[in-house]
């Protein structure tokens, strides 16, 4: 933490993760159980508020001392015995006296104050070396969640709370978190752990949401409501900033929505280098909710709709009818443009397919992508399924993540096969050309691209899970997350032997991932011969204005010299020194 000149300002340095500058009230959220509604109060009501605390601890240690007796009578006292403990935290004087002083202290309601308080309470309880103590969180947790739904959440007198625009902060935050926010009210987000590469600050950059992680034990001393600006260009979360920094801020915002103006008026332009070289731009997507941003991006259809927030965000795996109404959605609404549908992709820093009875060592080795669905096969051929009856709806492809040989892109096909076949008996239509793909994220897939690409359509180039393999870095670990260079030489060779072995067997590859939307790296794109680059729709334009600025004989060259070129750095300085030379304006 950095204290700026005047005291009342504060500036917390984390990690960049999403560009963008957002203004608002800051609104603080914990692990392990439900904000409540937060809302700012007049001195006068604070004795209102330490009753409303007072009566919801009450009501609670009776509900706790009946479920005690209950549960006596059906076990026998042993078992009863942890309701005992709850209701000995509840009786904790010194943390009920923290929770009134809170009240008075920050002028904001019961519930949120307990909240905060016990949010303070469970985390320093996490940073405990004891495992012993550390598990003691969740009956605390549980404690607490009670106390919340104790608290008349119809009180009168809300002046604010987080259904209103805001920076959300948060010890962590999951894809499925961030993939399900609220995008109308929040404005931006900061957490305390996180990295640039995690899939949290992917789908962040995705969704054109400012940013910040990494802010090494900050959250813990926040207050709800308090006034921040989160600047995703540099890192920072400032709270209570001075007039200068918020007239210094928002002439920065002003100044970026006029190159993002001037961009999107070129956003329709076809996306071709300077020597008439066209590469296809695409949006990835993640939700239905997204189609409005891709179309106004100017992408040409999508070039990976990542499903598994589809299938595993809802309170249970949707069927094959209910995936097959919005595949469908997608497809037709982006008529005629192509939609690239991927299987689940499960595991890993992703969404988990379902509770495991024994924790992976290391899940990024383990049951992810295409191996969960090939042991999941009423669960894939649902997918497939439903996959099919929307390519009558216009043109689809589907691509299989996490491919590591020949043998599951064989069952892969074996089951589309099996479910064309089906669809066929039961006179569903489907499109029987459908183009299957593969995900090239695995180091084994990549040098056996000669041999998969005669078995497919197309190849998508997954750079985030390619880096991490191939220079075995944690891409979600703070502690080496400098060596996950998206430039390293044998990166940028596997990149090139897949194009290589594509062209040669007459199929395109595309890339999918974060390299894609990183307009330093598009000049050695396109020189490898890269046909296709699928971004967040917020990167769309920025990209296609930096495909039209480029010559491809230029880049073609440049990345020749790359090849041969034994370090990262220098990699990238021959790609950026293309990129300043024609486009330097767009470089944040």
């Amino acid at each position: 933490m950095v204290k700026a000149h005047d005291e009342s300002e504060v500036v917390y340095l984390g990690i960049a993760a999403s560009p963008g500058i957002a203004i608002s009230p800051v609104h603080v959220i914990a692990r392990g159980f439900k904000a409540p509604d937060v809302y700012a109060i007049e001195e006068s009501l604070v004795p209102h508020e330490q009753a409303r605390l007072n009566e919801a601890l009450e009501q609670t240690k009776k509900q706790l001392i009946d479920l005690q007796k209950r549960l006596e009578n059906l076990t026998g006292d042993n078992e009863a015995a942890i309701f005992e403990a709850h209701v000995m935290i509840l009786e904790d004087r010194n943390l009920v006296n923290r929770v009134m002083e809170a009240i008075a202290d920050r002028q904001q309601n019961a519930e949120y104050a307990f909240y905060a308080v016990m949010q303070n309470f469970l985390e320093a309880m996490r940073r405990i070396h004891d495992p012993y103590l550390r598990e003691r969180t969740a009956d605390i947790e549980d404690v607490a969640q009670r106390v919340l739904r104790n608290f008349d959440a119809n009180d009168d007198g809300r002046v604010s709370g987080p259904d209103d625009a805001h920076l959300l902060i948060a010890y962590d935050l999951s894809p499925s978190d961030t993939a399900s926010m609220n995008r109308r009210h929040v404005l931006g987000f900061a957490t305390e752990l996180g990295s640039v590469n995690s899939h949290t600050a992917i789908l962040a950059r995705s969704f054109g949401i400012p940013a910040v992680v990494g802010l090494d034990g900050s959250v813990i001393d926040m207050v709800t409501l308090t006034p921040g600006i989160l600047d995703g260009y540099s890192g920072k979360l400032i709270l209570h900033p001075t007039a200068e920094t918020l007239a210094r801020y928002r002439k920065l915002i002003e100044q970026k929505e006029q190159i993002r103006s001037s961009l999107n008026a070129k956003r329709n332009a076809a996306t071709e280098t300077i020597d008439g070289r066209e590469l296809m731009l695409s949006a990835n997507i993640e939700i239905v909710e997204e189609l409005p941003m891709v179309k106004r991006s100017g992408a040409k259809g999508v070039g990976l709709y990542r499903t598994e927030f589809l299938l595993l965000n809802a309170d249970e795996m949707p069927d094959e009818l209910e995936q097959a109404k919005v595949y469908s959605q997608v497809v037709s609404e982006l008529k005629p443009h192509r939609v690239i549908i991927r299987t689940l992709d499960a595991g890993g820093d992703k969404l988990p397919v379902e509770p495991l009875t024994d924790q992976e060592p290391n899940p990024f080795l383990g049951w992810r992508g295409i191996r969960v669905s090939l042991a999941r096969p009423a669960m894939f051929r649902e997918q497939i399924r439903a996959i099919l009856r929307a390519s009558a709806h216009g043109k689809v492809s589907v691509m299989f993540p996490m491919i590591s040989g020949l043998s599951e892109v064989w069952r892969g096909k074996e089951m589309v096969k099996r479910c064309m076949d089906e669809l066929e008996k039961e006179n569903i239509a489907f499109d029987a050309e459908l183009p299957v793909g593969v995900m090239i994220e695995v180091p084994a897939a990549a040098i056996c691209a000669d041999l998969l690409a005669k078995e497919v359509d197309f190849f998508s180039i997954g750079t985030n899970d390619l880096i991490q393999y191939t220079v075995a870095v944690d891409r979600v670990n703070p502690h080496v997350a400098e060596l996950y260079r998206p430039t390293h030489p044998a990166v940028i060779r596997l990149i090139k032997r897949t194009i290589d072995a594509a062209t040669e067997h007459g199929i395109w590859t595309g890339i999918c991932g974060e390299v894609a939307g990183d307009i330093r790296l598009t000049p050695l794109l396109i020189g490898l011969g890269i046909e296709e680059l699928s971004v967040g729709p917020q990167q769309v334009p920025r990209v296609g204005q930096a495909i039209r600025s480029l010559s491809y004989a230029e880049c073609a060259a440049m990345s020749d010299e790359a090849l041969r070129h034994p370090r990262s750095q220098g990699i990238l300085d021959l790609s950026m020194a293309l990129a300043r030379k024609h486009y330097a304006d767009l470089l944040d």
